[in-house]
């Protein structure tokens, strides 16, 4: 029974908060090049969602991060649960680095933006150059919180390897989503929002999301 209501609540999650953080992000506005900061400041200020539409990224991912730690509870295998241990901790690291980044890019950068939109010389100019000194933060979160996040998907992707209650694709695809993650976080570290790092990281977001869906309809069938 407790194993059945387990696996209903992975599925719950998993593909709630995948459908969240894709809400969110289709919430968000991606016309301007994020690298440029004068349009990318632009383009934020004229945003009415900007606010709500991180808010709902950040439910998304804490949803998703309660479906991994659940499924952590109901590997079978001795090793897959050492390194679904692993990747539950990371899970939290996860939503610790979710919740901090969207604290700067969806609140503190868009209040500094407004600001910046709406004052004239020469405040302007000094308003400018604080809310890019807040870019620069929220590319270091978005760094690390990409880093850690495709490690933590590549350990529980190979939790899933190795346990014989899940088949081998769940596990197969959770490490195909996890290594371009990763490799977008470095990316991000060293070239901000740029072309090189959107091209690894969109692809790498879309493995991810259909996982955590893939998940959410296996353990609801499981259950």
């Amino acid at each position: 029974m407790q194993s059945k209501f387990t696996n209903k609540t992975i599925a719950i999650t998993a593909i709630a908060g995948a459908l969240f953080l894709f809400l969110g992000t289709y919430l968000h506005p991606m016309h301007a090049d994020p690298n440029n900061a004068l349009a990318a400041f632009t383009e934020y200020a004229e945003d009415h969602h900007w606010v709500a539409s991180h808010f709902i990224q950040l439910l998304g991912a804490a949803l998703m991060v309660i479906a991994l730690v659940l499924v952590n509870s109901v590997l079978s295998e001795p090793a897959a649960r050492v390194f679904g241990q692993i990747g539950s901790i990371g899970s939290i690291s996860v939503l610790a680095l979710t919740g901090a980044l969207q604290a700067v890019d969806g609140v503190a950068l868009k209040s500094m933006v407004n600001a910046w939109a709406a004052a004239s010389e020469p405040d302007k100019s000094v308003l400018f150059y604080s809310a890019f000194g807040v870019r620069q933060i929220e590319i270091g979160l978005a760094s690390v919180s990409s880093l850690i996040t495709g490690v933590t998907v590549f350990m529980m992707g190979f939790a899933l390897l190795l346990d014989s209650s899940y088949p081998r694709w769940s596990g197969v695809l959770g490490i195909l989503a996890g290594i371009p993650t990763t490799v977008a976080g470095v990316i991000i570290g060293y070239t901000g929002f740029s072309e090189l790092s959107m091209m690894v990281n969109m692809p790498a977001s879309v493995l991810l999301l259909v996982w955590m869906i893939s998940l959410g309809v296996f353990s609801w069938r499981r259950s």
